[in-house]
């Protein structure tokens, strides 16, 4: 179910799909949805959420950037996947379990990244179904995991590296004192 839409400036070229699945922590969601207002990426929402979405509840927490994130909610997996059944062919889904780094993975403009809830991650059946699929943010090997919106942020713009930032300003104006 789509509960929210972008409709400032139209889409972006590149349509990097974002999957929280069963997120935990609404500042974590946030801060998410702010890199996909950034980016021009999709925001999905797998339930069940540790949080409330709701028009007044967004409202609230001030996020006046919601309206450029193109957002959608589901039940379960199961839901997507029937929804979006291109998601199985383009999925990558980060762990810590991985065995292999992010950077070996060949993002295309049309990729779906998969992150699991703060606590857990992804389920382990999900896992093994994508198991050539899993990548993971290198780290010293006494840490737990990264935060999940840096994790995030990491693996967009590694993306939008490797298909050359389409649809974004790369350069910006600095004012000469």
């Amino acid at each position: 179910m789509k509960f929210a839409r972008m409709e400032k400036g139209g889409f972006s070229v590149f349509m990097l799909n974002i999957v929280l699945v069963e997120p935990e922590i609404p500042q974590n969601c946030g801060n998410i949805a702010r890199t996909c207002a950034a980016t021009g990426s999709r925001l999905h929402l797998v339930r069940p959420l540790g949080f409330d979405i709701s028009e007044k509840a967004v409202r609230r927490a001030g996020l006046d950037y919601w309206h450029l994130v193109e957002v959608f909610d589901y039940e379960n997996l199961a839901e997507l996947f029937r929804l979006h059944p291109e998601a199985a062919e383009n999925a990558w889904l980060t762990t810590t379990k991985a065995p292999r780094s992010y950077q070996e993975a060949v993002f295309t403009p049309d990729s779906w990244l998969f992150f699991g809830k703060e606590t857990a991650g992804l389920p382990q059946d999900f896992r093994e179904r994508f198991y050539d699929r899993c990548i993971r943010l290198p780290m010293v090997s006494e840490a737990r995991s990264l935060n999940l919106s840096n994790t995030v942020a990491v693996c967009v713009y590694e993306a939008l590296r490797q298909t050359g930032f389409p649809g974004l300003q790369a350069t910006g104006e600095m004012a000469k004192a």
